[in-house]
């Protein structure tokens, strides 16, 4: 019998240990690690083009029903007022007290079977899928298919999508349309044809540079591959691995995965339906054993501009309240070159070292969440950190204290104490301080101000 989430907490003790201890596999994909190297590919959306594989990290949740946008509206801070065929949104979720459960991105690509799907990380999919097996309970119409990542699924997903990113994607997408890339506006979606096939161009960028995504049925996956990137040779196109990609993060300014807050009474239910084993893991050196030091709010990290209130939803009164007074806000940490290097030298140096810092991304469980601290005082949290080789800087996102502005120091503690059990956790290491600049995110000036004004 599969062990429900309310079952492990039980049997943990509770939420915080069950998740500071519990497993969560590495992602392996059949994208390769790197095709070049991943600084180079890191670079070149930044310097050239550069196209990257979406096609098997993510979940996918098809959904249609004539009560679907009711029901999302219900559970949602987003406005729906105006989401029709063609267009894409950020989807967010909030528990009673306006706290965030997860984020993902809505397309909707048509009316009819399967006209909308949810895509990101399980966490926001899960609840959505809970919601509407108790509306098909209560006799809604909705309906909804679930496609697990490459790493959980057997046989290839519905759609192929590759991401062109980087300063020279409209010269390279002149070349494949024969003619200026096509104008769509931000987060639209465009019909295009690339090779003959038809395809969807969803207008946005992960690395916070101007691109489109790409996607349509998995067997044109060759052919759409093929044609961009012979159209990108002449620009020095780079296929970007799975290494790279999972930096890409750091520049946009997105939290991948932040933490979920699922542990209240209104999540009682939900916890009893969700498998233990979704839930994922909490790594990092904020320790607490009150789980709500971990939630965050929709503004805490940047997801403010998602929330509206132009309808009722579950949490919508709290979330008014904070957004009355917003506490935190998201913003880049510049981690010290010398303190950094100090890590890495501890590793072939006698004695206990610090805990591993890998590149180029330092994420070691599902939920990131290192201690942020100013003068030995708590003022935040950092959420995922990574080197980034354009600017050859080690950095992270993090949502901190209102009262400390861009350029103020703070220190990240980096290692855990204690040290929890999972296997991805150094079992010999001990806990550092590594100083860190704060600094505006999204890092990089076009990515907050042409690539956010669009949004």
């Amino acid at each position: 019998m599969t062990e429900t989430l309310a079952q492990a907490i039980d049997r943990a003790g509770s939420a915080v240990e069950l998740l500071r201890n519990q497993n969560w596999p590495a992602f392996t994909f059949p994208v390769a690690p790197e095709f070049t190297n991943w600084r180079d590919e890191q670079r070149a959306w930044n310097t050239s083009v550069a196209l990257m594989d979406q096609s098997h990290h993510m979940t996918q949740l098809f959904l249609d029903g004539a009560d679907l946008i009711p029901l999302l509206s219900s559970i949602s801070p987003n406005t729906f007022a105006t989401f029709r065929p063609g267009v894409a949104k950020q989807l967010i979720s909030v528990n009673r007290d306006g706290y965030l459960i997860g984020d993902g991105i809505l397309f909707y690509n048509s009316e009819g079977p399967e006209g909308l799907v949810l895509i990101g990380h399980h966490i926001l999919i899960d609840w959505v899928r809970f919601n509407v097996e108790k509306a098909q309970d209560a006799g809604k119409d909705v309906r909804y298919r679930l496609e697990a990542n490459s790493h959980m699924r057997q046989g290839p997903p519905t759609f192929y999508r590759y991401e062109l990113q980087g300063p020279h994607a409209d010269l390279v997408m002149e070349k494949v349309f024969g003619g200026p890339a096509p104008e769509i506006k931000f987060f639209h979606i465009g019909d295009v044809t690339i090779a003959g096939r038809p395809v969807k161009a969803l207008r946005h960028g992960m690395a916070g540079q101007p691109g489109f995504e790409f996607y349509g049925p998995w067997e044109d996956n060759e052919i759409v591959l093929n044609a961009l990137m012979e159209a990108g040779a002449e620009h020095d196109i780079r296929r970007v691995g799975a290494k790279a990609y999972s930096s890409s993060p750091l520049e946009s300014g997105w939290v991948p995965t932040p933490f979920p807050a699922v542990f209240d009474e209104d999540f009682a239910e939900y916890r009893a339906w969700l498998p233990a084993a979704r839930i994922g893991s909490v790594a990092g050196s904020l320790y607490s054993s009150d789980v709500h030091d971990f939630y965050l709010t929709p503004f805490d990290i940047g997801l403010g501009r998602s929330v509206r209130f132009d309808h009722d939803y579950h949490g919508r009164e709290a979330l008014e309240k904070h957004a009355e007074n917003q506490r935190r806000r998201k913003v880049t940490l510049i981690w010290n070159a010398d303190d950094v290097a100090a890590v890495v030298r501890s590793q072939v140096e006698p004695g206990t070292p610090a805990k591993y810092l890998d590149f180029p991304k330092a994420r070691y469980g599902l939920y990131q969440m290192d201690e942020i601290l100013k003068d030995g005082e708590r003022v935040g949290i950092s959420t995922d950190a990574g080197y980034v080789a354009y600017d050859q800087l080690y950095m992270s996102l993090a949502t901190l204290d209102v009262g400390l502005r861009d350029g103020d120091e703070v220190e990240v503690v980096w290692g855990e104490d204690p040290i929890s059990h999972k296997d991805s956790v150094d079992a010999d290491h001990r806990q550092v301080r590594i100083r860190a600049t704060v600094a505006p995110a999204p890092y990089h000036d076009y990515a907050r101000t042409v690539y956010r004004a669009n949004a």
